[in-house]
């Protein structure tokens, strides 16, 4: 074989050979492509996936929110259904006890004004009497001096007078149990809110009072010009009742020595406001921010439900379309504001 048809024979095998390999290399390309084509299908479906996963985590977020949300909307609701009959209950009781003890307190004082009459006249006869006889007889004698006669013409007036004044104070305590029973009134209608302030107080006087634990709470009123406010009289009462009680309990536990409540009313811009400031503790940051949620209260078991300012809150942003705020800090007391729409 000659060296042309030798290096002929190489040739076509090295053309074979290049065609051989660029078939696997087509087949690889395609191979490749495909392979591409695969991951990319793979990664799109596992990005959907993904995003599946977290838009379903974030439902299911929202979802979970939703129901612990329900939840306590359910237990308040629960506690203000409860916190409401009870009140209401409360409210048949006090007017009906308010009701009985008037009527016989109704007729001691008004027999109170025919004995000053009486009374009155029958220390005249004795004068007019001393001055006929001023040598009574003996018997006479004895008598005024065992019943000590000039002492009890002295003291008898100021007895009455002392029973004058108690059958004052048990109308006006009265009175003010009629006032505060209006809690379970459904009626929207126009009252002086200074009536449920006064009412409140005197229900709590025994609060405020010296005991053995402390000196007595001063009751600072700064009531101003303050027209007539429509609102559910009955749940104002009680919102009143809730901070006063809260204040007076601070002022208590703090065992402040010139303990001191003001009360202030004004109106501002068709806006009847009253404020409620102690000088007590103050309330923590902490604290304050949580004050009107429901179920939370610092106060020992058994003494607090976390209630009282919940339901406060409720009556007057919800129901009277009012605000309720709070101001305090640490050992500068604490001071509410209730404000409330003057136009219905």
């Amino acid at each position: 074989m000659s060296e042309s048809e030798s290096v002929e024979q190489r040739l076509k095998a090295l053309e074979k050979e290049n065609q051989r390999l660029q078939r696997k290399l087509s087949l690889n390309e395609r191979n490749l492509e495909r392979w591409y084509r695969s991951r990319q299908q793979a990664e799109s479906l596992l990005g959907k996936t993904i995003q599946e996963l977290q838009t379903s985590k974030t439902k299911l977020r929202l979802r979970s929110q939703e129901l612990e949300k329900a939840l306590a909307d359910v237990q308040a609701m629960q506690s203000r259904l409860l916190m409401a009959e009870k009140m209401s209950s409360l409210g048949v009781l006090v007017a009906g006890v308010a009701h009985e003890i008037n009527n016989p307190v109704s007729f001691i004082y008004g027999n109170v004004e025919h004995t000053d009459q009486y009374i009155e006249d029958l220390l005249t006869l004795i004068s007019v009497y001393q001055r006929c006889y001023p040598d009574p007889l003996l018997e006479v004698q004895s008598c005024a001096q065992a019943i000590d006669l000039d002492f009890l013409l002295e003291d008898l007036p100021k007895v009455l007078q002392s029973m004058r004044i108690g059958a004052e104070r048990i109308r006006q305590i009265v009175l003010s149990l009629r006032t505060f029973s209006r809690m379970d009134e459904a009626e929207y209608k126009t009252v002086d809110l200074h009536d449920g302030l006064d009412s409140t107080l005197i229900i709590l006087a025994h609060r405020t009072r010296a005991n053995g634990r402390r000196p007595a709470i001063k009751i600072v009123k700064n009531y101003g010009n303050l027209p007539p406010v429509a609102c559910y009289a009955g749940q104002m009462n009680q919102v009143f009742m809730n901070i006063l009680v809260n204040a007076i309990d601070a002022l208590e536990e703090a065992q402040i020595a010139d303990a001191e409540i003001t009360i202030s009313t004004a109106c501002q811009e068709e806006q009847a406001m009253i404020t409620i400031a102690d000088n007590g503790p103050g309330i923590e940051e902490e604290i304050r921010s949580k004050i009107f949620d429901p179920f939370f209260t610092t106060k020992p078991i058994g003494k607090g439900t976390g209630m009282g300012m919940a339901i406060s809150y409720q009556l007057v942003v919800d129901r009277h379309r009012g605000q309720l705020l709070v101001e305090s800090s640490k050992g500068e007391g604490t001071k509410f504001t209730i404000s409330l729409p003057l136009s219905s």
